[in-house]
């Protein structure tokens, strides 16, 4: 019987297991392009990558005079067509990654992962990096539905981490994330939350409100012991 404090361990994707700007990046640029738009550098994709595809789509066509909202829409359709045929070209896992997964699981842990990008996306990066079959439920920003104000259930909102924790049949349950977005989640669910310093991280070190903060996956397992 292990004597590790959770039974079940949930991921952020972006920015916690993956480091997948380039190819966010690519794809925002690719819409901007078709959009008449300046392009933006690949790598200020990381300050936007917490809110999902959709904000950073917005944010860099604002930042540039805007557009009407059903062009924006078409816009941003077209992303999404783009990045479904181009999501794992230079997107890989972080530096240990797969031995903190194996880590987990060797100390009888569960493990989900929940993100804010669309869910089958999720899937195809995750199967594509051979990291698909470390985790019981990969819950995406469109997994749960919409609420009735029309907005997916998704990260800041617990819903997600609370279906996770469900679908691993209950326990105790840990969360990691590198946004803000990860944390105000896992504290509306009322689970301990562990910042991950060496992703896309929207807030100074210390400010992230989290339980704990890593500056490498090799440091997870230790920290949750610790929690």
């Amino acid at each position: 019987m292990s004597d590790f404090p959770f039974d079940i361990v949930g991921f952020d994707l972006d920015g916690t297991l993956v480091e997948s700007h380039r190819d966010l990046g690519a794809a925002v640029n690719h819409a901007l392009e078709l959009g008449g738009f300046d392009p933006v550098p690949a790598d200020s994709a990381s300050d936007l990558i917490g809110g999902g595809a959709k904000i950073m789509l917005k944010q860099a066509v604002d930042a540039q005079g805007g557009m009407p909202d059903d062009e924006f829409r078409r816009l941003y359709k077209q992303m999404l067509t783009y990045y479904s045929e181009h999501n794992a070209v230079h997107t890989r896992p972080y530096p240990h990654a797969e031995d903190t997964l194996a880590a987990l699981a060797d100390r009888g842990v569960k493990l989900s992962l929940v993100t804010n990008k669309f869910e089958e996306f999720a899937q195809q990066i995750l199967t594509t990096l051979g990291l698909a079959d470390h985790f019981y439920a990969i819950i995406g920003g469109n997994s749960l539905g919409k609420d009735e104000h029309g907005t997916h259930r998704a990260k800041p909102m617990p819903d997600p981490l609370i279906e996770a924790r469900q679908r691993g049949g209950g326990g105790t349950f840990a969360f990691v994330g590198d946004s803000s977005y990860d944390v105000k989640a896992a504290r509306g669910a009322g689970v301990p939350v562990i910042g991950a310093r060496y992703g896309y991280c929207d807030k100074p070190r210390g400010q992230l409100g989290a339980d704990a903060e890593i500056d490498s996956l090799a440091e997870l397992v230790a920290a949750l012991e610790r929690l």
